[in-house]
C-alpha cells in the first residue's frame, strides 16, 4: 500500500515537553533525526518509533527498467516489489519518491527526509563513512559497456582502456573504481562524469552516441538482451555486494530490515522475483514495448484522449489515467458481471444518459466517463471546498453511487465526524453501512452498502496516481 500522508497524528506523550523536530504533528518531509541528540537518553525514541508515529515508511528509489517503472499502467520493478514485501512485513504504508540523483538521495537520507535509499547500491568503504547498509540483496560486479563492431575487436584486457573515454554517472562508485584502475595501469583513462544514470548511458552506447560506459553487471546483462549490439563481458571490478542504505544512527530500522532480508532471501518469493527481473529475458523484451513508460512516455494506448478529456474537466491526466486503469486495465472490451462495460465501466443506465453503448469507440467511452466525473464533481463543489479532498468523494461516488456517499456523509455528521474529510472520517462511515445498526439509521436513505470495495477503490487509484506522478510529466495537449 502506498500513500502520500499529509494529515496530522498525535505526538508521543514523552515528546510533548521537548523541542523535538516532530512538533505538534507529523508532516510529509519532516526530518527524522534533527535535534534527537539534544534529548536525555531516557527521553530518546528510536527511528522505528518515529516511523510508526509518522505512519509510513519513506523510501527513495531510482527509475529504470530494473528498480522501478510503469508497464501497462502498473508499477513494477525489483526494488519496488521488494519494498512492497518489506512494507507489508512492517505493516506500514509505503511512501515512495523517485530520484536518480545519487548526491541528492544521500543528502536526503542524512537530513532525515527519507528513511531508506532503495537502489542498486554497491557497498564500499567510502560510503560506509556516511551511511549504514542493510544486509546484501544480491551480488554484482562493475563491467565495461561497449558495442560489438565487425571491424573492431572488443576490449577484454583492462590495459587496453588507456586512452579511452568512458562515461559514468556522477557521484557513483564507477568513477572511483575507474580512477583506481587508471592508477593501476599507469594512467590514461579519460573519465567523463555526467548527470545521467547508468541505464541511460547504456542506451547511448547502444545508439552509438558514446563508445564506453560502466554499469553493474546485472543491469548490463538485462539491457544487453534488449540491445543485442552491446557487450558487457569485460569486468573492471571484483564481485561486490548490493544493498540498501539507511541513516547511520538508525539501528532500530536496520535491525528490522536486516532480519527481514535474511529470511526473505531464503524464500521462493525472492527466487521468483530475482528470476523475473534478472534471468527472464523474454519478460524484459516484453517490458521494452510502447507500454514501457520510461521508454515511451506513455501510460496507455489512450493517453491522448485521456489528456484531452482531463483538461476539459480540470483534472490531472495522470489521475484520470489511474481511474481508467482501475476500471478496465485499459481494456475497451471489458465487461463486468454486473453489466458495466468499456474502459470506464459505466453501468448501462448511466452510459445511456451519456449516449454510449457497448459498441461505442474508446474515445467515446472515455469522454462519457469524464463527463460523469464532472457531473459528480459539480454535486460536491458547494460543500467541499478543498479540491484534493473533493476528488476522493468523486472517486467514491463513481464507484458506489452518489447516494451511498451522501448517506455516509450524513452518518459522519450525526456522529460528530467531519462529513467533508474522506480518509479517517467518511470512509469509515461508508464501511459501517454494511452493519444493520447503521444502514437502518434514520439519516440513511439508500440502505445497505458493501463499502470495502469503494474504500479500496479510492485508495488504489490515489496510490497509483502517486506512481504516475513519480514517472510521467503532467503535460496536456490542445487537441486529440
Amino acid at each position: 500500500m502506498i500513500r502520500r500522508l499529509t494529515y496530522c497524528t498525535p505526538v508521543l506523550l514523552l515528546l510533548v515537553a521537548t523541542t523535538l523536530f516532530l512538533g505538534s504533528c507529523q508532516r510529509k518531509g519532516d526530518p527524522r533525526f534533527r535535534d534527537v541528540e539534544q534529548l536525555r537518553p531516557e527521553n530518546r525514541i528510536t527511528h522505528m518509533e518515529m516511523i510508526r508515529e509518522y505512519g509510513a515508511l519513506k523510501v527513495v528509489t531510482e527509475y529504470n527498467s530494473i528498480s522501478y517503472f510503469l508497464y501497462r499502467g502498473q508499477p513494477l520493478g525489483f526494488q519496488y516489489e521488494m519494498l512492497q514485501e518489506l512494507a507489508n512485513h512492517m505493516n506500514l504504508p509505503l511512501e515512495v519518491s523517485v530520484s536518480n540523483d545519487l548526491g541528492r538521495n544521500f543528502s536526503d537520507l542524512q537530513e532525515g527526509q527519507v528513511d531508506l535509499i532503495a537502489m542498486n547500491l554497491t557497498i564500499t568503504s567510502s560510503r560506509k563513512q556516511d551511511v549504514a547498509f542493510t544486509e546484501p540483496l544480491l551480488q554484482t560486479r562493475q563491467v565495461l559497456v561497449q558495442r560489438k563492431q565487425e571491424d573492431a575487436a572488443l576490449i577484454r584486457n583492462q590495459l587496453d582502456l588507456e586512452g579511452k573515454e568512458i562515461y559514468v554517472q556522477a557521484g557513483s562508485v564507477y568513477e572511483a573504481r575507474l580512477r583506481a584502475l587508471s592508477n593501476e595501469i599507469g594512467g590514461g583513462i579519460n573519465i567523463r562524469e555526467v548527470n545521467l544514470e547508468s541505464e541511460r548511458l547504456i542506451q547511448r552506447v547502444a545508439l552509438g552516441e558514446i563508445d564506453y560506459a560502466v554499469c553493474d553487471e546485472n543491469v548490463g546483462l538485462v539491457n544487453a538482451t534488449y540491445f543485442p549490439q552491446l557487450d558487457v563481458g569485460t569486468a573492471i571490478s571484483f564481485p561486490q555486494h548490493v544493498a540498501w542504505a539507511i541513516h547511520p544512527r538508525s539501528d532500530s530500522l536496520k535491525k528490522v530490515i536486516d532480519q527481514w532480508i535474511t529470511g526473505y532471501r531464503m524464500t521462493d518469493k525472492y527466487a521468483i522475483l530475482y528470476h523475473k527481473y534478472f534471468n527472464n529475458r523474454h519478460s524484459y523484451r516484453s517490458i521494452h514495448s510502447e507500454y514501457y513508460t520510461l521508454g515511451s512516455g506513455k501510460i496507455s494506448p489512450f493517453d491522448a484522449v485521456i489528456k484531452k478529456e482531463s483538461e476539459r474537466i480540470g483534472w490531472d491526466w495522470r489521475l484520470f489515467a489511474s481511474v481508467v486503469y482501475q476500471e478496465s486495465r485499459f481494456n475497451p472490451d471489458a465487461v463486468s458481471w454486473a453489466g458495466a462495460f468499456g474502459l470506464m465501466q459505466l453501468m448501462p443506465v448511466t452510459a445511456k444518459s451519456y449516449g454510449i453503448t457497448i459498441d461505442s469507440s474508446p474515445q467515446e467511452q472515455i469522454r462519457a466517463g469524464a463527463s460523469f466525473i464532472k457531473w459528480l464533481d459539480d454535486r460536491f463543489k458547494d460543500v467541499i471546498d478543498d479540491p484534493d479532498e473533493r476528488i476522493k468523494f468523486v472517486l467514491a461516488s463513481y464507484n458506489i453511487g452518489l447516494g451511498h456517499i451522501q448517506d455516509a456523509r450524513r452518518l459522519a455528521a450525526q456522529y460528530e465526524s467531519d462529513p467533508n474529510i474522506w480518509f479517517g472520517s467518511v470512509d469509515q462511515w461508508l464501511l459501517k453501512k454494511s452493519e444493520p445498526e447503521y444502514y437502518t439509521d434514520a439519516v440513511v436513505r439508500h440502505g445497505f452498502a458493501r463499502g470495502i470495495e469503494t474504500y479500496n477503490f479510492v485508495k488504489d487509484i490515489l496510490d497509483r496516481y502517486e506512481h504516475y506522478k513519480n514517472i510521467v510529466n503532467n503535460e496536456v495537449i490542445a487537441s486529440w
